[in-house]
Order: C-alpha cells, then structure tokens, then sequence
C-alpha cells in the first residue's frame, strides 16, 4: 500500500493492489453491510445509519469506538461509474447527516482498475487548504487508512 501526500496539489493518495476480481473490490466500496466490516480501523467499527449508493446520494455512518465513542461521518456521491470510478465527498457531519464545518471536508474519487493479480484501488482525496490537510493527517488518517485497507485485504480473502 502507498500513501502519497502532495502538499502542492493538497492532495492525499491512497494505492493499492487487491488480490481480488473487480466486482467483488467494487462491492466492498458500495455495499453498507460490507462497508461495516472493514471501514472503521479496529478497535473502532462502521456503523451504516443510511445509504444511497446513486449519484446524489450518500453514505451516513458512525465511527463506533471501543467505549462506545461516536463520530458520524458522511460520504456523498457525486458521480459513479460501475467498476471504474466514484466521485465523492468526504466529510464529517452529525447523526443527521448536517456537516460539521469545523472539521476537513475533501473531494476525490476512488478509481478502479483490473491489474494481472487483482485490482488497484486509488481513493484520491483533495482538500480546500493545506490546513484542512495536515489536520487531517494529524487526526491519524495515514494510521486509520492502513488498518482499514488491512481489513479490507482479510475480508477479500475469505
């Protein structure tokens, strides 16, 4: 896995490679039920309050802690292309879905693309200021996407 931060573009690129046809790494990015079982970085888990996986749409979920700490989170769909791309907005926000404005909103997308063994998952996140970016990083994100996508890979090999 590789983690780039471009602090010129402001932008934090997430790559990967799983050992895992297309559709099935598909799913686990739109698929409530499969989200909740590698999205929050353990000890923390996924929480899907609602989901719209259609452009418009989004993904309302919790971030659960160990002692039952709450932090709710939305991923808005801009635009998707099955199997190929989706174009989203990341941000953190209230039970209700409201975004908290004091915390770093990106735009990105996370693109799909089939390789010999598997497939390459690129989430591109790009943030209004550097600001937003470093607080970013220094709430753990690096960390925090690590375990995931380390969940992720055990998940697609059951």
């Amino acid at each position: 896995m590789q983690v780039a931060k471009d602090f010129n573009e402001i932008s934090i690129l997430v790559s990967r490679v799983f050992n895992a046809p297309i559709e099935r790494v598909w799913q686990a990015h739109t698929d409530s039920h499969v989200l909740d079982r590698w999205w929050g970085p353990s000890p923390w888990r996924a929480v899907t309050k609602t989901m719209n996986f259609t452009p418009g749409g989004y993904w309302l979920y919790a971030m659960v802690g160990p002692e039952n700490q709450i932090h709710w989170a939305r991923m808005s769909y801009i635009a998707l292309d099955q199997d190929n791309r989706i174009e989203v907005e990341d941000a953190f926000c209230d039970e209700n879905g409201k975004l908290n404005n004091e915390l770093p909103v990106s735009k990105g997308q996370i693109a799909f693309t089939k390789t010999e063994n598997g497939t390459r998952v690129e989430f591109k996140m790009i943030f209004p200021t550097r600001t937003d970016l470093e607080k970013t990083l220094e709430m753990g994100f690096e960390q925090g996407i690590t375990i995931c996508q380390d969940q992720l890979e055990s998940l697609l090999k059951e």
